[in-house]
């Protein structure tokens, strides 16, 4: 028995919002953030378009490429920080939009880290249980609905977008089995958890008057306390999942480091020895968007062919929790 990927998918709104219309909107300009994030432009969903709809989009790209129905799914898992709802779960929208009436849903709040997490839960369920076959992971983020676009330190930093993945089962036994997981390493944090955080919107400050005043339904970040955890805590998970895989750093093809800050990525680079010509990075384009970054790049990669069979890609992300996590998988392109 293997679990493989079978689909990969990704969306992104039209709509592009470069950093010179940010600075019509708040004290900022190109250069500024550019030299310090990496980031040139990012997408923005309207006003009318919901976390649901960008995963819709993304999850029928990768079913299109997988060969499969949404009737076929039994999981699907959606991470997001930015749900249409409190109730119903993202993923429970997603299924009425697909019309995948025989999957289980759910999902995941692991912010950035989420896909990882959910692409874990998903394998997992896939190893123990026959009766499911197919799973739809989903990262998708309408961070633009979240974002306090008067808070110059943050809104420089968020998009919207959406990443999927269908992963199958396949129980043929035959000798190259197409396992694509080999190892991982996730964790959390919780000590730090104020560090990156919407203050309001649940039971500690349901929604006043007085929170929305306060702009507290926005994300708040320390952004130099989480630069400095993150770039540790993701070199440590990484070096803890090549080393349970038993794979040196230059036998990975690819790394896919979770898409927040450019300095971030390059000093996650450079301490784990690999070059930057096999670091991915989209985030000039599309920003930080969160639980849906990685799935983007995979795609991207995919899509493009620069995916190879037997491929070791890498992938880490570092989110609000703090969760963080590493996972390392071995790339096979469909026959």
């Amino acid at each position: 028995m293997a679990i493989r990927i079978l689909g990969t998918g990704s969306y992104v709104p039209p709509r592009a919002l470069s950093n010179f219309d940010l600075e019509k909107m708040v004290e900022t300009n190109d250069e500024w953030i550019r030299t310090r994030t990496g980031i040139s432009e990012r997408r923005i969903a309207e006003r009318d378009v919901l976390t649901s709809d960008l995963a819709l989009e993304a999850a029928k790209r990768a079913l299109d490429m997988a060969g499969i129905e949404p009737s076929d799914l039994d999981l699907i898992s959606v991470a997001t920080v930015s749900p249409d709802r409190p109730l119903p779960s993202t993923s429970c929208m997603l299924q009425k939009k697909l019309g995948a009436e025989n999957a289980a849903c759910y999902d995941v709040l692991a912010a950035c880290s989420g896909l990882l997490y959910s692409i874990e839960i998903a394998n997992a369920m896939l190893k123990a249980h026959k009766k499911y076959r197919y799973a739809l992971v989903v990262g998708a983020e309408k961070l633009s609905s979240v974002t306090d676009w008067t808070d110059r330190s943050t809104c420089i930093l968020f998009g919207d977008g959406a990443g999927a993945l269908v992963l199958a089962r396949d129980d043929s036994g035959t000798e190259e089995d197409k396992e694509f997981f080999i190892a991982s390493k996730l964790g959390s944090m919780g000590k730090y958890s104020d560090l990156l955080q919407i203050p309001a919107g649940g039971s500690e400050n349901p929604a006043t008057h007085e929170t929305v005043d306060a702009h507290m339904h926005f994300v708040k970040m320390d952004g130099q306390a989480v630069f400095k955890l993150a770039v540790s805590g993701m070199v440590k998970a990484c070096r803890e999942t090549l080393e349970e895989a038993g794979v040196d750093p230059e036998k990975v093809a690819w790394i896919i480091p979770h898409q927040a800050n450019m300095r971030i990525i390059d000093a996650i680079a450079n301490r784990l020895e690999l070059p930057l010509e096999r670091v991915f990075r989209n985030i000039s384009k599309y920003g930080n968007t969160s639980s849906a970054s990685i799935g983007l790049c995979l795609d991207e990669l995919n899509r493009d062919g620069r995916l190879k069979d037997g491929d070791y890609v890498l992938l880490t992300a570092f989110g609000g929790g703090l969760t963080l996590g590493a996972m390392l998988i071995k790339w096979y392109n469909k026959k």
